[in-house]
C-alpha cells in the first residue's frame, strides 16, 4: 500500500488552472523524484499535498483523505515539507528554529546535529548569518525535527555550490536509508538518481511520464525536462 497517493489531481489559482491531471505514488521507505521544467506544476503539487491551495482528485495520506485536513493537520499526519527559498526563522538561532517545530521521536537534536554537523558549530547563530547551504541544511533539519512518516523536499539544492549540493544529497541519502519515504524536486536527473530510485515528470500541470530512473533514456529527460 502507498503511503502517498495521489491521482488526477487538478488545482486552481483563482479562475487559472494549474492542475489538469496530476498522478504519482510514494511507498513506504521510497524516494521518489518529482521533475519538470519551471512552470510545469511541481510547487503547485507539493502546496495541494501539503494542503496550501484547495484540489480535486484523490489525495490520500496512509489511507486518510487529505482534502479534509488543513494545512497543521497534514503536518501533524506526518508530513514534512521543506519548501523552496528555505524560509528560516531568520531571526532565530540555529537551535531554536529545530525546537520550533519539534515533535517526539528519533529525530531530536543530536541526530539532525549528527547529519549536519555544521549546525552544531552554528548552533547559537541566528538563521540571517548562516550562508544559502546551511540554510538549506537548517531548513532540512527543521522539517526532520518534525520526526515526519514523508519528507518533502521542494528545489533542496537550488542555487548551491556543488559541494554543499553533493553533501546535501549525501544527507538525503542518509535519511533514506533510515527508511523514511521522500518526495524530492530538483532540476538534474543525474542527480536526483542518486537519491531516488522513480521519477515522476510533470508537463504542463499533468504527469507526463513515470517510472524508474533506468528508464529515463537521455532523449526522453531532454524532451521533458530540458536537460
Amino acid at each position: 500500500m502507498s503511503l502517498l497517493t495521489v491521482e488526477n489531481l487538478t488545482a486552481h489559482y483563482g479562475p487559472a488552472q494549474a492542475l489538469f491531471g496530476v498522478d504519482l505514488t510514494v511507498d513506504e521507505g521510497e524516494a521518489v523524484a518529482l521533475m519538470g521544467r519551471n512552470g510545469m506544476g511541481k510547487s503547485t503539487t507539493v502546496k495541494a499535498i501539503c494542503r496550501m491551495i484547495g484540489s480535486e482528485g484523490r489525495l490520500t495520506f496512509d489511507g486518510q483523505d487529505l482534502h479534509r485536513l488543513p494545512s497543521h493537520r497534514a503536518a501533524r499526519a506526518g508530513i514534512g515539507l521543506v519548501p523552496e527559498g528555505r524560509r528560516c526563522f531568520r531571526d532565530l538561532t540555529v537551535t531554536e528554529n529545530l525546537l520550533a517545530a519539534a515533535r517526539r521521536g528519533p529525530w531530536d537534536l543530536p541526530r539532525i546535529e549528527a547529519l549536519f554537523p555544521r549546525l552544531a558549530e552554528r548552533r547559537r547563530q541566528r538563521a540571517a548569518s548562516l550562508s544559502g547551504g546551511e540554510q538549506q541544511m537548517l531548513a532540512i533539519g527543521r522539517a526532520l525535527a518534525t520526526n515526519p512518516r514523508l519528507l518533502i523536499l521542494d528545489e533542496a539544492t537550488e542555487g548551491l555550490a556543488p559541494l554543499v549540493r553533493q553533501e546535501i544529497r549525501a544527507a538525503i541519502r542518509q535519511v533514506r536509508d533510515g527508511g523514511m519515504a521522500i518526495l524530492i524536486i530538483d532540476k538534474s536527473p543525474r542527480e536526483l538518481a542518486e537519491v531516488a530510485t522513480r521519477a515522476v515528470i510533470l508537463a504542463r500541470g499533468r504527469t507526463a511520464w513515470s517510472g524508474p530512473f533506468a528508464e529515463l533514456t537521455p532523449d526522453r529527460a531532454e524532451a521533458l525536462v530540458g536537460v
